[in-house]
C-alpha cells in the first residue's frame, strides 16, 4: 500500500499489487481503492476559506477577550480555553498547506501566513520537514522529524517529551528574534538554521536536508516578517504600551495552543518502531484513525487529523473530504483489513497504549533513543 500510484508501491514490494485487505481473496488493490475516493481528491476552496476565517475570528476574538477581562474571572477562564483550541485548528492549516500541490490555492497560503503563521512564529516553510514523515524509507526512523519511539522506550521519554511544552514558545521566539539576525552574518550560519532549527517537529534529533531548488528568498522574507513582529513588540514593551503581564498572557495562551498539538500528537501513531526501516503495511499499522464520539475528538484532533491512517494512505485528499472517504472505506473493505485495525476508540486508548508499551520497554531494559541521538551525533 502507498500514498503514491500503486505500480510505484508494488515495485517496492516486490511486485506485488499491494491491497487494503488481509488476503489477496478479500483485498482491495489500492488502485482500486483510489478509485472509489478519486472524486474527493479536488480541493474545495470556499470550505477552507470560511473554516479559516470563522476559526481566525474566534480565536483572534477570544484572545482579546482573555486579554481584557479581570484577571481570574469566569470570563477570562472562558475565553482561554476557546482561543486554545481556535488558535490550535487555525494552526492545523500548516498541514494541509504542506500538501498543497505548487501553486494551487496560492491566495489562501498567503493569507494564512500573513495572518496567522507569521504572526504566530509558524510560517508554512517551517513545515515543510513533514514531507520526510511521509517518505516510505525515512518514515518511523531517526530521518523522521515527527517520529519517536515512545512506545518502544522507557516512560521518561514520553515524560521528557510532555515536559517540553512550556519551553516551545521560548524556543520559537529564540529563533526569531535571535539566530534569524545572526543567521545572515554569514553563510555557514544561515544553513545551520535552516538545517538544524527550522523544523517544527517532535524529533528534536532531526536534520532537515535543504533541497537544491529550494526557495531560499522566500525563507528570508518570512524570517524576516517575523522578526520584525517581534521587534516591534519589544518596542512597544520597552515604551509601555504592552504590559510584562500581557505578555506573561500571550505566552500561557501559547503554550496551550501549542501543547494541544504537541499531546494530540500522541495519539496520531503507535510509536512502536525501533528505527529500522519499516515496510508500508507496517507503517499503516503503526498510524492510528480515532474513533469513537467524544465531544473531544473534533476538537483535539481538527481538520481530518483523527484520520491520520488515511491521510498517510492518501496525503494529497483534502480535510473536508476525509469523513466521506472514511466511510466509502468501512463500507468496502473486509472486517479483517489492516485499515481497519487502525482504528482507535479515542484518544485515551491510544494514550494508555503508549503507555503500556512504555512500560514494558523500561522492564525488558529496551531503549531505541540512542539511535536518535546517534543520529544527530553523526550529523
Amino acid at each position: 500500500m502507498s500514498s503514491v500510484s500503486g505500480p510505484a508501491q508494488a515495485r517496492r514490494e516486490g511486485g506485488e499489487t499491494p491491497t487494503l485487505g488481509a488476503g489477496v481473496p478479500q483485498g482491495v488493490p489500492l488502485r482500486e481503492t483510489k478509485e472509489l475516493l478519486q472524486d474527493l481528491f479536488t480541493p474545495k476552496p470556499w470550505v477552507y476559506w470560511t473554516d479559516f476565517v470563522i476559526s481566525l475570528s474566534i480565536a483572534y476574538g477570544c484572545a482579546a477577550l482573555y486579554l481584557a477581562a479581570p484577571a481570574f474571572s469566569a470570563v477570562q477562564l472562558a475565553a482561554f480555553a476557546v482561543s486554545g483550541f481556535a488558535l490550535f485548528r487555525v494552526g492545523t492549516f500548516i498541514h494541509e498547506i504542506v500538501h498543497m500541490q505548487r501553486g494551487s490555492m496560492l491566495g489562501f497560503r498567503i493569507a494564512w501566513n500573513l495572518l496567522f503563521g507569521v504572526p504566530l512564529l509558524m510560517h508554512s516553510l517551517l513545515y515543510s520537514n513533514h514531507l520526510d514523515h511521509h517518505n516510505p524509507h525515512k518514515y518511523g526512523t531517526p530521518a523522521d522529524g515527527e517520529y519517536l519511539p515512545l512506545a518502544a522506550a522507557p516512560l521518561r521519554e514520553t515524560v521528557f517529551y510532555l515536559i517540553q511544552i512550556p519551553l516551545l514558545p521560548v524556543l520559537a521566539v529564540a529563533r526569531f528574534l535571535l539566530l534569524v539576525p545572526l543567521s545572515f552574518l554569514h553563510p555557514r550560519l544561515r544553513r545551520w538554521l535552516l538545517e538544524r532549527a527550522s523544523s517544527y517537529g517532535s524529533n528534536p534529533y532531526y536534520r532537515r536536508t535543504i533541497p537544491p531548488a529550494e526557495r531560499r528568498g522566500l525563507w528570508v522574507l518570512m524570517d524576516v516578517l517575523a522578526c520584525a513582529v517581534l521587534l516591534t513588540l519589544v518596542v512597544l514593551v520597552l515604551q509601555g504600551m504592552i504590559s510584562w503581564t500581557t505578555i506573561g498572557l500571550l505566552y500561557l495562551l501559547a503554550t496551550y495552543g501549542i501543547g494541544l498539538n504537541w499531546v494530540r500528537t500522541l495519539a496520531a501513531h503507535r510509536y512502536q518502531n525501533d528505527g529500522t526501516e519499516m515496510t508500508y503495511a507496517q507503517q499503516l499499522q503503526d498510524s492510528l484513525t480515532i474513533g469513537g464520539r467524544s465531544a473531544l475528538t473534533p476538537l483535539l484532533f481538527p481538520i481530518g487529523l483523527r484520520y491520520h491512517a488515511l491521510h498517510h494512505l492518501f496525503p494529497s485528499l483534502p480535510y473536508h473530504a476525509m469523513r466521506e472517504a472514511h466511510r466509502r472505506l468501512m463500507a468496502r473493505l473486509p472486517e479483517d483489513s489492516p485499515y481497519r485495525q487502525t482504528i482507535c476508540p479515542g484518544f485515551g486508548a491510544a494514550f494508555r497504549e503508549l503507555v503500556r508499551g512504555a512500560l514494558l520497554a523500561g522492564r525488558r531494559g529496551q531503549d531505541p533513543m540512542p539511535a536518535w541521538r546517534g543520529a544527530k551525533a553523526e550529523s
